[in-house]
């Protein structure tokens, strides 16, 4: 294992003193003088990182991504584990993992060795996080991880270190200056650690074939659970649907109308969809036809050829429908053509709704 945590140091350019054991040497730190430069000490690890990634550090960032797929699909997870800052990191982590598909859950290093442990099962990944690779806490947990028959994975500054040197793989979060003027907080390497643990959590979720449903299902709640429930969530059913026969009036019409508050109604017969009718139709057609137009009955002036959505898709796509065509309703049937069973009628307001004022019907 010491071999794979070495390879490539050299041309990663990852210190091999734990940073924690070399006294901070401040005399070639510029002085920040703004909140720019804090913030472009911080860019500067990042482009550094993904330089890394594009070379020696991909390989090592590939085999970790294939793990990871691999263990989730034999029912394993990836366990995070780390302390101070760099704990907090692998929680963030570790909640990204989960709410895209991996399963995932964080240990506390100091909580392991007094029975925390038992979460973690043969066939997991444990993924520890620390810049020095010399944290107290995770080092004691080193003899133990091998006879759990884990796979025990790093994200660390210094390849020379103990953690580094008894992982089997070590991702490179080396950084060349904190943002720190002191170079004692972690500031920019935190960054790094974070950012690769974001591309290793999507990386992840792309192998596992994440869709956005799967998204949907994790996030019921807030903004994301509006814009990532199914249309059958948030259609109007039942007695809610604005519905008249082909043989419909025009005052009949207005009435169904007025009634649902929907600014349409379809047109049905026996259950079949046979059109529509907007406010702006009927609008138009006063326009055109006058007085004549109290004469005309439903099927004469409906849209036969109605925009139609299945149940199953989510929010955005029936917005993009809508906005596409230049309309605010879709009727809602059971395989989403204008041929099979109505099951309700989804306005552009329906979409931006909150969860729990969705029950139409």
């Amino acid at each position: 294992m010491a071999g794979l945590a070495a390879l490539g140091s050299a041309s990663m350019g990852v210190s091999s003193q734990p940073m924690d054991k070399t006294a901070p040497d401040t005399s070639q730190v510029p002085e920040i003088s703004s909140p720019s430069a804090l913030v472009r000490i911080e860019a500067a690890a990042l482009e550094q990182l993904a330089a890394r990634l594009e070379g020696a550090s991909g390989e090592t960032f590939e085999r970790v991504a294939k793990l990871l797929a691999g263990a989730a699909h034999q029912g394993h997870r990836a366990v995070l584990t780390g302390i101070g800052k760099s704990g907090l990191i692998a929680r963030k982590i570790a909640a990204t993992m989960v709410s895209t598909g991996t399963p995932a859950c964080f240990l506390h290093p100091s909580e392991a060795v007094h029975g925390d442990l038992g979460m973690v099962a043969r066939g997991d990944v444990v993924i520890a996080l620390s810049y020095s690779g010399e944290t107290e806490e995770l080092l004691r947990l080193l003899p133990v991880l091998p006879r759990l028959g884990v796979t025990l994975v790093s994200l660390c500054g210094c390849v020379g270190s103990t953690l580094a040197q008894a992982s089997e793989y070590v991702l490179d979060v080396s950084v060349s200056q904190e943002a720190c003027l002191h170079q004692l907080a972690p500031t920019a390497s935190t960054t790094a650690m974070l950012a690769l643990g974001d591309a290793l959590a999507i990386d992840v979720s792309r192998r596992l074939g994440f869709r956005a449903h799967d998204f949907a299902e994790l996030h019921p709640g807030g903004h994301l659970g509006r814009r990532l429930m199914p249309v059958a969530k948030l259609m109007h059913t039942g007695d809610a649907i604005p519905t008249v026969a082909p043989d419909a009036s025009l005052p009949e019409i207005v009435h169904e109308m007025s009634a649902k508050r929907l600014g349409m109604t379809t047109v049905q017969q026996g259950g079949r969809l046979l059109g529509v009718l907007s406010d702006g139709d009927l609008r138009r057609l006063l326009e055109h036809e006058g007085p004549k137009a109290f004469g005309k009955t439903a099927a004469e002036v409906m849209n036969r050829s109605p925009r139609t959505i299945a149940p199953e898709p989510l929010a955005p796509d029936a917005l993009e429908i809508m906005e596409r065509h230049r309309i605010t309703s879709l009727v809602v049937t059971r395989d989403g053509t204008s041929a099979s069973a109505v099951l309700g009628v989804l306005h552009t307001h329906d979409l931006w709704a909150l969860p729990g004022e969705n029950a139409k019907g």
